[in-house]
Parts: structure tokens; sequence; C-alpha cells
């Protein structure tokens, strides 16, 4: 039975001018030098046919307006029809959209549908795991730039869509200090120093520590946000407690589903997770005739 769930509603979709060209290059990769050799030789032109996407197994769907692209940027004829919306939890058989038109077309655009369906989905599922399982602590999961290259608008979209928060998109939307600027710079000190003094007032100023001492500097230089990185338990209790509400505090550091909850029960504020973008399992999703 199909459900119509959205926990984060508040979630805009992303627009189709900021997607298409990501659809369409996609399509230009799979379609090659000759298009697709295979439908244009089975299937009668004037063939028209109705499929639906369906879910194999449970999860949180994102990514159907790039399905719904793929499908309509092969003809305009195509007729798309979402039975659920980005967010929407899903059960094994739930019927996520019907798609009809031109059999080719379909046909044609069926792997690259599924391709970012599958991975969307996937990144949203589990990022809705993690998120749901640390939420009594008042915890957030949040992704990192080590995202899919090209897909970084869409895949902390999904982040979104899953229940997460989003880490800066670019190198030029805040100031993340990590090890080699700081060792390179001679000192965590100066590198803080040299960055509040070039960038504007709005920006703000992040910095990784791995130790306590490093984070006794970081405060005494009334940074934004404290990239705790991989520390154990202890030390990310005797951080927080150091940090008393000063910095954002923000774990990271080779955090699993499992570890997550552990994390949280520490007080930390963030848990950023890269492989939620990059590495997450697909989410089982196929095209069925009706």
């Amino acid at each position: 039975m199909n459900q119509q769930i959205n926990p984060v509603a508040s979630v805009p979709p992303l627009p189709d001018l900021l997607i298409e060209p990501i659809v369409r290059a996609t399509l230009a990769e799979d379609l090659g030098r000759a298009g697709d050799i295979t439908s244009h030789a089975i299937i009668p032109a004037d063939c028209y046919s109705e499929l639906f996407l369906v879910a194999r197994r449970p999860g949180v769907l994102a990514g159907s307006d790039l399905a719904r692209l793929a499908f309509q940027l092969m003809d305009k004829e195509v007729v798309f029809e979402p039975l659920l919306v980005d967010g929407a939890r899903l059960e094994k058989g739930s019927r996520i959209a019907r798609v009809a038109g031109p059999a080719r077309a379909l046909l044609t655009a069926e792997r690259t549908a599924l391709n970012f369906l599958c991975h969307l989905s996937g990144v949203a599922t589990i990022t809705a795991q993690i998120a749901d399982s640390i939420a009594e602590y008042n915890c957030y999961v949040t992704c990192t730039r080590k995202t899919t290259p090209l897909l970084r608008a869409v895949e902390k979209y999904a982040v979104r869509v899953g229940g997460g928060r989003n880490h800066r998109f670019g190198l030029d939307d805040a100031v993340l200090i990590k090890d080699n600027h700081i060792a390179v710079a001679g000192s965590l000190t100066l590198a803080v120093e040299r960055a509040r003094a070039a960038v504007g007032h709005l920006v703000k100023i992040e910095v990784e520590v791995d130790s306590l001492e490093q984070l006794d500097e970081a405060l005494a230089l009334s940074v934004d946000v404290l990239l705790l990185d991989n520390m154990s338990l202890e030390q990310l209790a005797e951080a927080v407690r150091r940090i008393d509400g000063r910095a954002i505090s923000e774990a990271s550091g080779g955090v699993t589903p499992e570890s997550a909850i552990a994390i949280a029960q520490q007080g930390v504020n963030q848990i950023a997770i890269g492989w939620i973008t990059h590495s997450a399992p697909i989410l089982d999703i196929g095209l069925d005739v009706a």
C-alpha cells in the first residue's frame, strides 16, 4: 500500500533548471553515438506502454524529478504521474510513479531514471536511519563535500530529504581550517587570524581539532564551529563540556550507523558523515509493466 508520507515536507524540490543539465548529460552518455539500438530494433515506433516505478524494499524516496526528466527528455509525449513525493517512506511494493508513452523512449530512459532514483533514495534512506536513531539527543547528521563528482547538489538534496543537514556546498561558502592548513600556515592561531582578516563578517569559521589542547586554542579564538576529528567518546564528552555552548560541536571520523548513537549521547550538536553521499547503498527500485 502506498504511503503519502513526507516527513520533511519543508524541503523544496530542486528546480528543473538546476537538474536538467545533469540528466541531459547522463542520457547523452548512455545514448553514445547511435542511440538505443536495442529498443529501436525490437520495439515498433508506434508502440505505447504503461509502466510503474516500484520499490523493491523499504526506504525513503528521493530523486523523483530527475527520473521524470529522464523520461520526458527522451520524448515529450511521455506522461509521468507521481504517486508519491520525495520524502515518502516506502514499503516493499510501493508504487512510486506511473509512466506512460512511446515504449522506445521509456525503455531508453529506464536506466538513467533508475540510476538517479536508486542512488538518491539510498542516500535519503541511510540518512533517515541515522537521523531517526539520534533524534532524541537533539543531534543532527550532516553530509560533507565527499560527494560524487558533478552530483553534489542532488546528493545534498537527498540528505535533506532524509532529515539530515548540509555542510558547506563548496570551498567558497564557509572557512574550514583543517590540519594541512594549520601545518602550512604555521599555527592554528595564525590560520584563524588570517582567515578572519580575509573573509567577510557573514562567513563562518570552522576549525578541525584532533586534541583537547587544539580545542582550547580554537576556543580562545572564538571560532564558530569546532570539528572534533576522530576523538574517542571520552574525548568528545570532555570537548562538549569545555565548549559549553560557545561554538557548534561537530563530530567526524569513521562514523557508522552503529556508532552514531554513542557519539550523539556525548552531547555533540552534529555528526558529519562523508559516506552517506558517495557510498550509500542504493535503494532497489524497478520499472514494471502494468
